[in-house]
């Protein structure tokens, strides 16, 4: 006989009971108590329900960040239908491709998005839209539906949500994440970054990416309240923790970058007297960087934590050890057990780079309809492979050396961009960094650094090289030098160096060999 199943609306079904008026979300002048989530979640269960969408079967939510995203997730928890969120940034051929990949029977979207899924919505048996101007208004569909909670049974190890991932080495793949895997990330994110009753964060990543939903729903499913920015501006978000009181907040290192930008002490101007932690994830955050986050906010613990979509959290760094093993990204978390091995698939030894796998009872439960890429991705021991190349010092620290596919190989050596880009961070007019490897006659692939330079600050690539000579090996220094004006990435912050390789590719006029100072732009 089974017993009580974790499932992803417990939270907003315990704190709707037992503090109804106490506040859950907070949107703009729009404040959802936890009797308010409850209920109208309920009510959102019960009408999708009796629509004949039928638990198993799947939703898609297209939109930026705002209230609704909770109590549609709640919702679906409790009525086992997974949730297929959908990239504010896709087009209509890539909301075309997931849309009839996941099946979905149905979607919930903000008005303003609809031109993403142009000419995509005939057939499908549900289209809510908030403003209502797209299929059914939301607000009176949700109304149609019973405050009643549907209890449909769902096993933890059901889907949660199917999440697409970017698709940088081809069709996205749909990541199944079950409720149990989700629910222990709350959890352990609770524990860890300070999130719980009478606790507060902010929504700042994109709820539609697995971190941004995750850091953001844990903060009302362990009883806390979140706010919400619905799209990102570095002042708006200081005056939202000071005007919410926030007491722990998630980042990723482009936020890091954007708030350095705008405000150098941002704890001298503001009162963010309330706030205990930051925790970062989705990119390494260079050295330089972290140092300024600890100085800019002083007494605010910092973790950085390390994942993926397919395996949530791997890894932490603890505040204890932000400075001192500034670089890594700490021990395994809660439940992790981590393995680096080697091509042959040999465990490595301390200091030896290796590929790096996770065991966790967080994992995906595989990839949507595609047995051959779920295989692919575990090994004979049930580890599921992260992608990354990782060293592990004497006393278990993990530090990234690189992603796998990112490795430049010049002249048959291997040459992993990150160190490069560490040293190049550390030169004062340096803002942010990308090394990639571009195509040579010679020695098949050579180094190209792409630089922004601080607001104001003009990079001297002279200076510059000089500077990272000093602290790599000769053969690592780049061979040609690009100062940009933006680096692009993806919504959860990551660089997309294959965008960069493409667009240099694409190019007339590839810089010779010996390499040379060029200013462009890359966005």
């Amino acid at each position: 006989m089974k017993g009580v199943q974790l499932n992803m609306a417990a939270g907003i079904r315990e704190f709707g009971r037992a503090t109804p008026g106490r506040v859950a979300v907070v949107d703009g002048d729009h404040t959802v108590t936890f009797g308010a989530l409850d209920e109208r979640s309920n009510r959102l269960a019960s009408a999708t329900l009796a629509r004949g969408i039928a638990p198993g079967e799947r939703i898609a939510v297209l939109s930026d960040n705002r209230y609704e995203y909770f109590e549609i997730s709640a919702a679906m928890a409790k009525a086992g239908i997974p949730t297929v969120p959908l990239n504010t940034k896709n087009n209509s051929p890539d909301n075309a491709y997931i849309l009839a990949h996941s099946q979905a029977k149905g979607i919930i979207l903000a008005d303003e998005l609809a031109g993403n899924v142009d000419g995509l919505l005939d057939g499908l048996p549900l289209v809510l839209s908030f403003a209502g101007e797209v299929g059914e208004r939301y607000e009176t569909f949700l109304g149609q539906g019973r405050a009643v909670d549907p209890q449909v049974p769902v096993d933890e190890c059901d889907p949660f949500c199917v999440t697409y991932t970017s698709g940088t080495t081809g069709r996205p793949k749909g990541v199944l994440l079950t409720h149990r895997g989700r629910v222990l990330t709350a959890f352990g994110v609770g524990l860890d970054y300070g999130l719980g009753p009478n606790r507060s964060t902010i929504a700042v990543a994109p709820m539609h990416h697995g971190a941004g939903f995750a850091f953001a729903y844990t903060a009302p499913m362990l009883g806390g309240s979140c706010t919400v920015l619905s799209t990102w501006d570095p002042e708006r978000l200081l005056d939202l923790m000071v005007a919410s009181r926030a007491s722990t907040v998630f980042l990723v290192p482009t936020h890091a970058q954007h708030l350095r930008r705008f405000c150098a002490e941002p704890a001298a101007r503001y009162d963010l007297s309330a706030l205990r932690t930051l925790y970062f994830n989705a990119a390494a955050l260079p050295v330089a960087l972290k140092e300024w986050v600890i100085a800019a906010f002083p007494g605010v613990d910092v973790h950085e934590l390390y994942g993926s979509t397919e395996c949530s959290i791997v890894t932490n760094l603890r505040p204890r050890f932000a400075l001192e093993r500034a670089g890594s990204v700490g021990h395994p978390w809660f439940w992790n057990e981590v393995r680096l091995t080697d091509d042959d698939g040999n465990e490595v030894g301390p200091g030896e780079p290796g590929e790096l796998f996770a065991r966790s009872p967080l994992l995906l439960a595989g990839y949507l309809d595609d047995e051959e890429a779920t295989r692919a991705g575990y090994d004979a021991d049930g580890f599921f492979s992260v992608g990354d190349v990782a060293v592990r010092d004497e006393e278990g620290f993990i530090t990234i050396v690189d992603r796998k596919k990112d490795m430049i190989i010049a002249g048959g050596v291997n040459v992993f961009p990150r160190e490069i880009e560490e040293a190049i961070a550390r030169h004062e007019p340096v803002d942010e960094v990308a090394v990639v490897g571009v195509p040579d006659e010679v020695y098949g692939e050579r180094i190209a650094a792409f630089v922004v330079g601080r607001p104001g600050t003009r990079i001297d690539v002279g200076a510059l090289e000089s500077h990272v000579r000093q602290h790599v090996a000769r053969y690592k220094v780049p061979r040609e030098w690009h100062v940009v004006e933006v680096l692009p990435r993806n919504p959860s912050g990551k660089i997309l160096k294959r965008v960069i390789r493409d667009r240099y590719l694409a190019r007339d006029e590839v810089p010779p060999s010996s390499g040379a100072q060029r200013r462009e732009e890359i966005d």
